[in-house]
C-alpha cells in the first residue's frame, strides 16, 4: 500500500490555555485534491505551519511523503505552500522574485528563467513578468502566488485560503486554474477553505476540523451521502413524542425544526447502500404519524454534513 502524501498521526498544538490542534490525525492520498475545511479559528493555517515547518508541533506526528516534518529541508522542492496572505517585493520584477525562488531550490539561471515564464504563462500572467507586484489586481496576486507554489516539480502542494477575497470570477478562474495544473502535473493538492460548495466542487477528499478536533475526513462522494436530508412541510406541528418517534427511524440522524410546520431530516446513508431506500423508509415513518406531508425536498450536500457537525453558529 503506498504511502500517503500527507500521515497526520495525533497532532497537537497549544498557544496557551488554547488548543488549536487537538489529536489531529487523518491522511491525504497521493494524487488527490484534498480540501481542509473548517470555520474560522479551526486550526487550518495551524495545521498548514506546521506541515510546512513554520511551527513545531506540541505531539503527535505528521509526514509528508514518508518524510517527518521534523526534518523539512528534506523536502526542499518536493513540497511548495502558499500562504493565506503570501506577499511579494513591490519594486522588484515578477520575473526576477520567482526566478530568485527558484534558484533558492538549486536552479541554474536558465531552467528558472524558463520554468518561470512557463509557469506565468499557465495563468496568464507572462505579458507581466517585467513589472512590480503594484501593476497587478488582487485576483491577479492570486493567480501569481498560484504560479509560485507549482514552480518546479513539487510533489505536494499546500494552498491556504486561496481564493479567499476573490470575486465569484476570479474565484472560479484559480479553481480552473488549480484543476489544470492537477491534471498537468498529477501533484498532490492540499486546500484550506471556509467554502464549502468551493470544496465540494474541486476536491476528491476533505477532512472537516472544527474548534481544533478532526470532525470527519474521507472521500468527498462518502461524506455528502453523510449528508444526505430530506426537508418535510406537514399539516400541524409535530409532537415531541412523535419526533422521537422519528428519530429512532433506522437512517435518520438528526431532525431539526425549521419552522412551526417544517421539519429537515438528517440522514446516515450506509455505504454502497441507494439513499432512495433510506428516503423511502423515512417518508412511511412520517406517513406512519398520520400525517400526509404537503411538500418535500431532498438534497446532498457537503454544507448539509457541515452544519450538522460544527453547528450553524460555527459557520
Amino acid at each position: 500500500m503506498d504511502e500517503p502524501a500527507l500521515r497526520i498521526e495525533h497532532l497537537a498544538k497549544r498557544f496557551g490555555a488554547k488548543a488549536a490542534l487537538d489529536d489531529v490525525t487523518f491522511s491525504v492520498p497521493r494524487g488527490s485534491i484534498f480540501g481542509l475545511l473548517g470555520p474560522n479559528g479551526a486550526g487550518k493555517t495551524t495545521l498548514f505551519s506546521i506541515a510546512a515547518g513554520f511551527l513545531a508541533a506540541d505531539g503527535g506526528s505528521l509526514r509528508v511523503l514518508g518524510v517527518d516534518i521534523a526534518r523539512v529541508a528534506e523536502l526542499q522542492g518536493r513540497m511548495t505552500i502558499l500562504p493565506q496572505d503570501a506577499s511579494f517585493q513591490k519594486n522588484v520584477p515578477i520575473l526576477e522574485q520567482l526566478v530568485f525562488l527558484r534558484r533558492l531550490d538549486g536552479s541554474d539561471r536558465a531552467t528558472a528563467e524558463k520554468e518561470v515564464v512557463a509557469a506565468l504563462e499557465l495563468v496568464g500572467l507572462a505579458e507581466h513578468k517585467k513589472r512590480g507586484i503594484h501593476a497587478l489586481s488582487h485576483g491577479m496576486l492570486k493567480r501569481l502566488g498560484i504560479a509560485q507554489a507549482f514552480l518546479g516539480e513539487p510533489e505536494v502542494i499546500l494552498l491556504d485560503e486561496p481564493t479567499s477575497g476573490l470575486d465569484p470570477q476570479n474565484a472560479r478562474q484559480i479553481r480552473d486554474l488549480v484543476r489544470e495544473l492537477q491534471r498537468s502535473r498529477r501533484v498532490t493538492t492540499v486546500i484550506s477553505s471556509h467554502n464549502l460548495a468551493e470544496i465540494q466542487e474541486l476536491c476528491d477528499h476533505v477532512a472537516i476540523l472544527d474548534r481544533g478536533k478532526v470532525k470527519v475526513a474521507g472521500p468527498v462522494a462518502d461524506i455528502t451521502r453523510q449528508g444526505h436530508m430530506v426537508e418535510v412541510d406537514v399539516r400541524r406541528p409535530l409532537s415531541d413524542d412523535e419526533v422521537s418517534r422519528l428519530r429512532s427511524t433506522d437512517g435518520v440522524r438528526t431532525i431539526e425544526e425549521r419552522g412551526p410546520m417544517r421539519y429537515r431530516i438528517h440522514l446516515t446513508i450506509a455505504p454502497g447502500a441507494p439513499a432512495d431506500e433510506t428516503v423511502v423508509r423515512v417518508m412511511r415513518a412520517v406517513l406512519d404519524l398520520g400525517i400526509a406531508p404537503r411538500a418535500m425536498t431532498e438534497g446532498s450536500t457537503l454544507e448539509e454534513f457541515f452544519l450538522s457537525v460544527t453547528g450553524p453558529a460555527s459557520a
